[in-house]
């Protein structure tokens, strides 16, 4: 009993979260789930972190030296007889040119810029996932329903039949053609039920319940050309193109500060024997970039060659998120008309023609299994329109989360 109400209890956290989720609840929950959306905002958390020492001083350096100990001759291993040995303790500090501190400051902003980027670029893809897979599991289950209710129309059927035969009017070879469509029904319940399995495991993978349902209808889903056409340039991913151009050209403007001399201060204290006095020395040490063709000048023009690419490849991506998006709508306008030709067409001309096979049948002009042909061709046509269906509701959710997400 004990084990009972353990387990109990160990289950109850996962049944109050296993609720069906409208489509909103879903993004919403896949937004504070996803590790991999923790996981950018820790590198968020990690960039901004190393901004803060990026344009500082390096450390001061320690040093303690033992200075000219004689180790041969009439004086080796005496500290006390030559006037040269001295301990020496000093310290020194390196100041990078202001150039070169200012443009690591820069890359620094940059990183922080590329991670968020990342960040936004992860969310969208999160989203899209999430939402396809609810779209996915929202049709599928209404499939499976439409299987559901032919099945259950051929219980009248069989009855039909059934009267028949006892009646003489119908031959015992067709008691089983029912039987033969709920099998076919059957292959394709296995499928759809197979479909629904996919569908909910990626929902649960995004939004974290084990039990992923989907709740309510699908809400509205519109298109707006114009805006998505003029928002190209602020969606994520040419965000993050843009970041990396902007890194790119701070490593060139880190390349340049090479070109201006460092510097650095050193001061040391050297105690000698009492009998010859201590020694202070002070002094200064600057860089000397002499020979900058050779050594400065190659490595700007690889960062300056780096950052023209990065702009290139920014350019590149544009053209091709301009290119798909002019494919997806012509594909949206496409799934649109197909569908409005199965729903006006296709889905009623198949449901004209149960009817005529089925009162036909009942009047004995066609045989079963002609009428029961076409009762599964309207169940074909019906879920065929779901699918379509299905498919523009896709369409418009890539669409608008692909190329409509600049704001988020």
């Amino acid at each position: 009993m004990r084990l009972f109400v353990t387990a109990a209890l160990l289950a109850l956290p996962m049944a109050l979260r296993a609720e069906p989720m409208t489509l909103d609840a879903a993004l919403g929950r896949a937004a504070s789930e996803a590790p991999e959306l923790q996981g950018r905002e820790a590198g968020v958390d990690a960039a901004r972190s190393a901004a803060i020492a990026a344009d500082r001083l390096p450390d001061p350096k320690l040093n303690v030296v033992l200075q000219d100990f004689p180790v041969t001759g009439p004086d080796a291993g005496r500290f006390n007889r030559d006037d040269f040995t001295m301990q020496v303790i000093g310290v020194s500090q390196d100041f990078p040119n202001p150039a070169k501190r200012r443009a690591r400051a820069t890359r620094a902003q940059a990183d922080i810029g590329i991670a968020r980027a990342d960040e936004a670029v992860t969310a969208q893809d999160i989203r899209l996932a999430t939402a396809l897979a609810w779209v996915d599991l929202f049709y599928a289950k209404k499939r499976l329903k439409e299987l559901d209710l032919l099945d259950a129309g051929l219980e009248d059927l069989q009855a039909t039949v059934t009267a028949r035969l006892a009646s003489g009017a119908a031959r015992p070879a067709q008691a089983l053609e029912p039987d033969q469509l709920r099998a076919a029904i059957n292959d394709r319940r296995s499928a759809l039920a197979a479909e629904i399995a996919r569908a909910r495991a990626q929902l649960a993978r995004f939004t974290g319940d084990p039990a992923a349902d989907t709740l309510g209808d699908l809400p509205p889903q519109t298109i707006d050309e114009q805006r998505l056409r003029a928002g190209i340039d602020a969606l994520p991913r040419l965000r993050a193109l843009d970041a990396r151009a902007i890194a790119a050209d701070a490593e060139t403007g880190l390349a340049r500060a090479d070109k201006r001399p460092d510097w650095s201060v050193n001061a040391a204290y050297g105690r000698r024997e009492p009998n010859y006095g201590d020694l202070v020395t002070v002094g200064v040490t600057i860089d000397l970039p002499f020979f900058s063709k050779k050594r400065q000048d190659p490595k700007i023009a690889a960062r300056a060659s780096e950052a023209t690419r990065a702009r290139l490849d920014r350019e590149a991506a544009k053209r091709d998120i301009a290119a798909a998006l002019d494919a997806d709508l012509a594909d949206h306008r496409m799934h649109h008309e197909q569908l409005a030709n199965a729903r006006t067409r296709l889905v009623p001309l198949a449901k004209k023609r149960a009817e005529l096979d089925l009162g036909s049948y009942a009047a004995g002009k066609v045989d079963l299994g002609t009428a029961l042909l076409s009762t599964l061709a309207l169940a074909e046509a019906e879920v065929d329109a779901l699918a379509r269906e299905a498919e523009v509701a896709r369409d418009a959710i890539r669409i608008n989360f692909i190329y409509g997400e600049a704001g988020r």
